[in-house]
């Protein structure tokens, strides 16, 4: 058994061990947690509850993989994150009754999630030789997707449209990232601000109420 899981997540470990990999490895896992609650108060089963979770955690890697053409997709040849996703989301529903202790700890991962997932869109997309424009919607597309597939099967309308700065945070991530590269400054260094920044910047806007004007418009047509 034992040797069977090490086969399992043998193409994980052979990867850069990195802090962004690690920090992706605990956002994916938060993010089906998330999913899982959210499963949960619309009283799903556990496929729907393992469905809600998977497309949380890697439906916005796998929105920006399609909408860039970047075949495979990330999560096919890693099997290892949709084993450690589903699990998440699984073992939510044993832990549900305990969790709104650890609120404060699920929005210190989301937050790094967001964050971790801006960036590695960003990435992506330059790799791939995309202009700027196309770059910036990479990392947004595989920051906020996730969040916005599990409110739309869960019937809502998506938390990033209607809350506290969420989408801008990525937005502005990924445009800082952007802008350190062009000024020559080290990889791994930009990296490191852009996340304690992106980080940073979520986190005020949580404590303070920060959000976007909104707009309302009631008047019927007919």
């Amino acid at each position: 058994m034992y040797q069977s899981l090490a086969n399992l997540f043998q193409p994980l470990a052979a990867q850069k061990v990195d802090l962004l990999l690690f920090i992706y490895l605990i956002a994916i896992a938060a993010e089906a947690m998330s999913g899982a609650l959210a499963a949960g108060r619309r009283n799903m089963d556990i496929f729907g509850v393992a469905v809600i979770a998977f497309v949380t955690a890697l439906g916005g890697g796998t929105i920006r993989d399609v909408v860039l053409g970047n075949y495979p997709i990330g999560w096919t040849q890693h099997p290892a994150y949709v084993y450690l996703v589903i699990s998440a989301g699984l073992l939510t529903t044993l832990i549900a009754p305990y969790i709104h202790r650890m609120k404060r700890a699920f929005l210190i991962f989301d937050a790094m999630g967001l964050i971790a997932f801006s960036l590695i869109g960003c990435n992506v997309a330059l790799n791939l030789d995309y202009p700027i424009v196309v770059v910036v919607m990479s990392g947004m597309l595989t920051g906020i997707c996730g969040g916005i597939l599990r409110d739309v099967l869960c019937n809502q309308v998506p938390v990033v449209f209607r809350r506290e700065l969420y989408a801008s945070v990525s937005l502005t991530v990924c445009a800082l990232f952007l802008v350190l590269r062009a000024a020559g400054l080290d990889s791994d260094l930009n990296t490191a601000i852009c996340f304690v920044g992106g980080f940073m910047f979520r986190m005020l806007a949580i404590q303070f109420s920060w959000r976007l004007p909104t707009f309302s418009y009631q008047q019927r047509w007919d």
